[in-house]
């Protein structure tokens, strides 16, 4: 069984990608601490005992390279399939031609197989008919089944760095050359490459073949004007219900509760880049202004709210100046979790003890015959010059026991409530400042 690049007719040009494939774990650039001397791949290839492999992360980073490196290693015939288009048929034909010589069976985009396909896959996992290597993108303990992962060595590749992208693309000028395109490029322009390119060698390789194929003079130099040109045409990938997404919304949120404004900018430009819907990201700044701002300052939530009632109002690009508003807001306030804090802990007791009954004196009483039920003995707080009457309102629950203030400053509003009601009831607030 074929895969796409082997029914390619021999005298198509390949993808400049394709033709950059290498052939062997040592051509593979990147990715040292899974392809590299002493590995443990490399120690599975060298017994001739594979079994089975999951190769996880983003888009153009060598995942089928790696797998096909493997098969050349083992001294195995290749056969690739693609999960969206490959059925249970065609791996219980792989499972045949396995028992009769050694493969090695690729499942590109393996999350997408279904549970049937998944359940064949298994079967020949468990009883060892072929070695087999899956890719993914998606994390393979949330997208497959587990009995796989079980199964199988996760391998977790890395987005390319710039240094290792620059080597690739130089190493690609050459091939280039070779096939009598020629053409000037500076070193500041390759990496320039390189970082747009996002960590995707794929993505890379093609902006650097849509620059220079097809150009009538034989020699030329590459312009900054180009770049701009290829890459504005090749946006970047951004999958809303992908890892990388979720990774980047990640660093977004750590780095407002972290107080880094020019870390919470970059994270914010990246997800507006990629075309992020403006309403989810406010949605998330209003997470964030309770979560990790809370007490300490009021009115982040209100200028997170207002930013969502704007974006919905206001698109890009003037959504963006609101986003930065409102996300700069949460980074730069002071911080308290208090709010957090003690509804889980509340949360935690209400599901692991015992309800406790409504005192007496907190019962409803808009009813005829509430005091003739018990229902009495309240005592208003307005009523008391202090505006405060110290009665119990949750029997057995001992003070602090969910709420904690978190201030760390009497400027904020936490810090002054704290104040306020230390001097009306001559008691210290439970902190997590004082122990």
């Amino acid at each position: 069984m074929m895969d796409l690049f082997d029914t390619v007719a021999p005298d198509a040009p390949k993808p400049l990608a394709a033709a950059m494939r290498p052939a062997s774990l040592d051509e593979v650039i990147g990715q040292e601490h899974i392809t590299g001397q002493g590995t443990l791949l490399r120690r599975r290839i060298a017994a001739g005992r594979l079994g089975s492999l999951i190769l996880y992360g983003p888009p153009g980073i060598g995942k089928t390279s790696i797998a096909r490196a493997i098969g050349d290693g083992l001294g195995k015939e290749f056969r690739a399939l693609n999960a969206t288009r490959a059925g249970v048929a065609d791996l219980r034909k792989l499972a045949d031609e396995a028992r009769m010589k050694p493969l090695l069976i690729f499942v590109d985009e393996v999350h997408r197989f279904s549970s049937t396909q998944a359940d064949d896959l298994l079967s020949i996992c468990e009883e060892g008919t072929a070695d087999f290597v899956g890719a993914t993108t998606g994390n393979p303990y949330h997208t497959l089944p587990p009995a796989l992962v079980s199964r199988s060595t996760i391998l977790q590749l890395q987005p390319i760095s710039i240094e290792d992208m620059v080597r690739l693309l130089n190493r690609a000028r050459q091939a280039l050359g070779g096939l009598g395109i020629r053409f000037r490029i500076g070193p500041d322009q390759m990496r320039v490459i390189a970082g747009r390119a996002g960590g995707d060698a794929r993505r890379a390789l093609t902006a650097l073949e849509s620059l220079v194929v097809g150009h009538p003079d034989t020699d030329f130099d590459v312009t900054d004007a180009m770049i701009d040109e290829v890459f504005a045409a090749a946006p970047v990938n951004h999958d809303r219900s992908g890892d990388a997404h979720y990774d980047q919304v990640s660093a977004f949120v750590k780095s407002m509760r972290g107080s880094d404004a020019d870390a919470t900018l970059y994270w914010l430009a990246r997800l507006i880049h990629a075309g992020e819907d403006p309403r989810y990201i406010a949605r998330r700044i209003m997470i964030h202004a309770s979560e990790d701002v809370g007490l300490a300052d009021n009115t982040a939530l209100q200028t997170a709210v207002a930013a969502l009632h704007a974006v919905e109002k206001i698109g890009y690009p003037e959504a963006q100046i609101i986003l930065a508003h409102a996300a700069l807001h949460v980074a730069r306030a002071p911080k308290s979790n208090s709010s957090i804090r003690g509804i889980q802990a509340a949360l935690a007791h209400v599901r692991s003890q015992p309800a406790i009954a409504v005192p007496p004196h907190l019962r409803d009483t808009h009813y005829k015959g509430a005091a003739a039920l018990g229902a009495e003995g309240y005592r208003s707080p307005h009523a008391d010059p202090r505006g405060w009457v110290e009665q119990d309102y949750a029997p057995g629950i001992r003070r602090g026991a969910f709420y904690q203030s978190d201030a760390r400053s009497g400027s904020t509003f936490e810090g002054r409530a704290d104040g306020y009601w230390e001097d009306i009831t001559g008691q210290a607030v439970p902190s997590t400042q004082r122990g």
